[in-house]
């Protein structure tokens, strides 16, 4: 049991480690970020659907499903776009830093959804967040619109974590993400054709483009999907929470020896970086003792 579960954590934390590499893949693409997040989902989508057909699951979803897949798909695909534009015109670093608010944006589209208010704990973090990247665009103006890009991914990313929290409660997880990635691919190929984008220039990528962007979809994406949604019957969400916000660490100690000048930044921007992670790893402790703490007061009543 426990070699079990150890051996599960260290798949998360594999995991983790994989998707905090999808930020050094971004940089080291040479294509814009539109194309390359269509090559990503349309790549993500072929391997999904050959794992449906390999494990036999069924493709069936309602009409209702459908529509809520479409608008949810079309956010994912946008929230990506913006992510890798982020990292183009900035670095792997100062992208991921930012793109830790989304526990922030989060606290305030959540209530929206579930009808709760919004608590003051939460508006308080949200503001120590917001002085860590005043500290950061201050001292680092010259990534101000990576900085911007990357609030807008991580405003996208919230809402759509948030979104999926409802869906999965009716939804097959597998399947929720295979019509997302599909309809997302189909947004930005609508996209691209307006624009008249399709060349075979478009096609004719470095080889080493193709390399990244099969580890990027197939690895990174389709995999790494997979491979969370098992990992959640064995570790709990808090865990699984609390791990996923190591993933800029990890990727920002990466880039610096990947990229190397490029990814070193003044020393206030390591500052503002530790002031925005710690308010997220303190948010996730502080939700944990609040979830312990509920679900004792419930094993209390049902005891009486």
């Amino acid at each position: 049991m426990l070699e079990s579960k150890l051996k599960n954590y260290l798949l998360l934390h594999l995991i983790v480690f994989i998707w905090g590499f999808t930020a050094i893949l971004g940089a080291l693409i040479t294509i814009d970020a539109i194309p390359l997040v269509f090559f990503r989902m349309g790549l993500a989508v072929f391997f999904i659907g050959i794992y449906f057909i390999f494990k036999k699951k069924p493709f069936y979803v309602d009409k209702k499903g459908l529509v809520k897949f479409l608008f949810t798909g079309i956010i994912i695909a946008l929230h990506w776009i913006f992510f890798f534009k982020a990292i183009k015109v900035s670095n792997v670093s100062v992208a991921l830093v930012t793109m830790s608010t989304g526990a922030f944006f989060t606290s305030l589209i959540e209530p929206v959804f579930f009808k709760r208010r919004i608590k003051t704990l939460e508006i308080i973090l949200g503001l120590v967040v917001i002085f860590g990247l005043y500290i950061i665009f201050n001292f680092e103006s010259q990534y101000k619109l990576g900085i911007i890009y990357a609030l807008i991914s991580s405003f996208l990313s919230a809402l759509f974590a948030v979104l999926n929290g409802m869906f999965i409660q009716k939804y097959d997880a597998s399947r929720i993400s295979f019509y997302q990635l599909l309809f997302g691919t189909l947004f930005v190929t609508v996209y691209l054709l307006i624009n008249s984008s399709f060349s075979v220039s478009f096609f004719t990528l470095q080889s080493m483009d193709w390399v990244y962007l099969f580890v990027l979809s197939s690895i990174c994406t389709a995999y790494a999907f997979i491979a969370s949604v098992k990992i959640m019957k064995f570790i709990s969400p808090y865990t699984v929470m609390l791990t996923i916000n190591l993933e800029p660490i990890y990727a920002i100690i990466l880039a610096l020896f990947i990229f190397g000048d490029k990814e070193k930044m003044n020393p206030e921007f390591y500052f503002g970086a530790f002031i925005v992670l710690g308010v997220v790893l303190f948010n996730g402790i502080i939700k944990n003792k609040l979830v312990i703490k509920q679900k004792i007061q419930q094993r209390v009543k049902s005891k009486k």
